[in-house]
């Protein structure tokens, strides 16, 4: 195990660099200018180009990309183009907030998958297996932005149960409040984790039945729902730590259009705000940091595979 930690460890290298390359590529790529959001109708062009060499825009591109590796490798994301506040001051400060929501939000898709997909695979092509398949074909067609309006529109603007925007009431400092203001939210994300997740689960369940274990278990007399939620669910957790390994990546990430829609001050947000202001430093730390954690959510599920099934051995 620990052969396999350091081995994918040094594979994270490359793999980082190439990502921030390619992200900082396509950066320099796309239409737009920061300098325009501080130019003013009474600007002379001196005034702009100071404001271009003080921004460090004036260099050639791969200059700026070696400028910003030396400050990452110190700590240093560097400076918002917009606000002037530090990158990673900013990340850290919506961190809880996404990480809450997304949390929530997969926590609660993984505890109705796995049933769901534990029935489904069990049931194949009966009705509550057309059922769940139909509920999970919505899920996956149906656009979130497009859910989350009409979520809004129902139990915010026509039933007024739930509030629609923002992470807190104004004048309001409880728990309560903040959940009430993530339920919206987290069960548009969570339906739109749950469809993936049963599809995994149920393709899983039902090549696990075909399994020679299973009949043994039915010749000992055990009942079909203690062979499906003590024996067949150990094997089914894998694709699931594989799932959640993905996802620890969105964690930081967050759902763009889905906070966006909310108005959740989480990262998802703050990234949506720098992509439309071309704030690089921002864009750029938001990157780096998503990939980061993709990669350590996939080291911990080889490492959870190895726990979750002592068969899995790790070599050269």
């Amino acid at each position: 195990m620990r052969q396999l930690i350091v081995r994918r460890l040094l594979q994270t290298v490359p793999l980082l660099i190439f990502v921030s390359i390619a992200c900082f590529a396509m950066i320099k790529l796309a239409p737009g200018d920061p300098v325009l959001s501080f130019v003013t109708p009474n600007m002379h062009a001196e005034d702009i180009e100071r404001i271009r060499h003080n921004l460090g825009l004036d260099k050639p591109g791969y200059v700026q990309y070696f400028i910003w590796i030396k400050e990452t490798l110190s700590g240093n994301l560097g400076y918002s183009l917009i606000n002037h506040k530090p990158v990673l001051g900013q990340i850290m400060e919506r961190l809880p907030a996404t990480a809450g929501l997304m949390g929530a939000s997969i926590g609660l898709a993984v505890l109705l998958a796995i049933p769901l997909g534990l029935v489904a695979g069990a049931n194949r092509n009966r009705w509550i297996d057309k059922l769940i398949n139909l509920f999970s074909y919505i899920g996956i067609s149906v656009p979130l932005f497009w859910l989350a309006i009409l979520l809004m529109y129902f139990f915010s603007i026509k039933l007024q149960w739930l509030p629609s925007m923002g992470m807190r009431t104004i004048g309001v400092n409880s728990t309560i409040d903040v959940i009430k203001h993530g339920i919206l939210p987290c069960t548009v994300l969570a339906f739109g984790f749950l469809a993936i997740y049963v599809r995994y689960i149920r393709s899983s369940t039902i090549g696990q039945l075909k399994e020679d274990y299973v009949q043994i278990q039915y010749a000992f007399g055990s009942t079909k729902r203690t062979i499906l939620f003590r024996h067949v669910l150990k094997h089914v957790l894998l694709p699931v730590i594989t799932l959640l390994g993905l996802s620890l990546a969105e964690l930081v990430a967050g759902a763009i259009v889905t906070e966006t829609v909310f108005s959740w001050p989480g990262i998802g947000s703050l990234g949506m705000t720098a992509v439309k202001g071309m704030d690089y430093p921002v864009i750029m730390g938001i990157t780096l940091f998503s990939s980061v954690m993709l990669i350590v959510g996939n080291l911990l599920a080889d490492i959870l595979y190895g726990i979750t099934d002592p068969r899995i051995k790790t070599t050269r």
